[in-house]
């Protein structure tokens, strides 16, 4: 690792020594998670792609059991976690909407599972509801708030 000397513009004809930064301490993305087979990187876009892909055998079980509105209901979710994700990585800006279409529509799920639940459903819409619909809804909500930010600041330029 070399030791640089970078001269300054402030007119005083002095410098400053730099020193570069190991790669080892340089910034690494945040947004990834490794997997457990193989090593490899999943970013969030393929991660809500692949919370879109996961509903639809759960889906099928819905069907299967004659739960039409809750089939129409995951259809919408998936659709909104799919498109979330193909957006994210294109980086286009509206997805702010998807990602906001899809966390209201997550809360709801969320909550009229649990309003309408009984027995040992309602343990199970409890367990649901605060493991994966509540912390994706608001993890859509966050990416809804942030993406909405970006926007108005590159638009404004």
């Amino acid at each position: 690792m070399a030791i640089t000397f970078a001269p300054t513009h402030s007119g005083t004809g002095l410098g400053a020594w730099t020193r570069p930064t190991h790669p080892a301490r340089q910034a690494r993305p945040t947004r990834t998670v490794r997997s457990l087979l193989g090593g490899r990187r999943f970013t969030l876009p393929v991660a809500l792609v692949g919370m879109g892909l996961a509903l639809i055998p759960w889906m099928f079980l819905l069907a299967a059991q004659g739960e039409w509105p809750w089939v129409g209901l995951d259809v919408a979710e998936a659709a909104g976690l799919i498109s979330t994700g193909l957006l994210l990585r294109r980086g286009d800006a509206r997805g702010a909407l998807t990602a906001a279409v899809t966390a209201a529509l997550l809360l709801t799920d969320a909550s009229f599972d649990v309003t309408t639940s009984h027995g040992a459903e309602l343990v199970q819409a409890w367990v649901l509801a605060l493991l994966l619909e509540l912390p994706i809804a608001a993890l859509c909500g966050r990416l809804a708030l942030r993406w909405g930010r970006v926007g108005r600041v590159r638009s404004a330029g």
